[in-house]
């Protein structure tokens, strides 16, 4: 991945090593291009890294300013993320036919696997971003754009809803 991409080698990553990382205009554009963002005009992390044999673990925090596109609109809205990750990096499973399966459990979620020689923190750090965001962000004009389009709340969409406008609508001897 070539955005924010910070790959530190194993050999080089001692326990308790602090990093801070900012990215420039460029990684910058390459996140915000990824992610579909209107703007990115900051990011940066600040990370511990501990470390045990092959196993890095990295605690720390992620802050952005950045515009994200309302899902109804398309207008910019202003979104600031100061999100806290950590994020444990072990070695690549091996597995026996390639085609084998393994189930993770909840506490495997924040795993990732690295080749044995690097880590690439920066991608993990834009993923933790990625994560951080409303999937569907609305700004002030959204929920007249769909009521307009034809889109109904959740309130209005219960199945009982459309049973009670009818009862309405019959009570009215309509």
């Amino acid at each position: 991945m070539s955005d924010f991409a910070h790959r530190l080698t194993l050999d080089r990553i001692r326990d308790g090593d602090r990093l801070d990382l900012v990215a420039d205009a460029e990684e910058r554009a390459a996140v915000a291009a990824r992610l579909d963002l209107a703007s990115l005009e900051r990011l940066d992390a600040h990370a511990v890294l501990r470390r045990e044999g092959t196993t890095i673990q990295a605690t720390g925090r992620v802050k952005a300013s950045l515009e994200q596109r309302c899902a109804a609109t398309g207008d910019p809205l202003p979104v600031h993320v100061d999100e806290v990750f950590d994020l444990r990096f072990v070695p690549a499973p091996q597995l026996a036919g390639g085609d084998e399966e393994f189930e993770l459990e909840a506490g495997d979620l924040d795993i990732l696997f690295h080749d044995g020689l690097a880590i690439d923190l920066g991608a993990a750090i834009a993923d933790s971003l990625a994560l951080g965001l409303d999937p569907y962000p609305r700004g002030a004009q959204a929920e007249q754009v769909l009521r307009q389009a034809g889109v109904v709340s959740e309130d209005e969409a219960r199945p009982y809803s459309a049973l009670s406008a009818l009862k309405g609508m019959l009570d009215k001897g309509v």
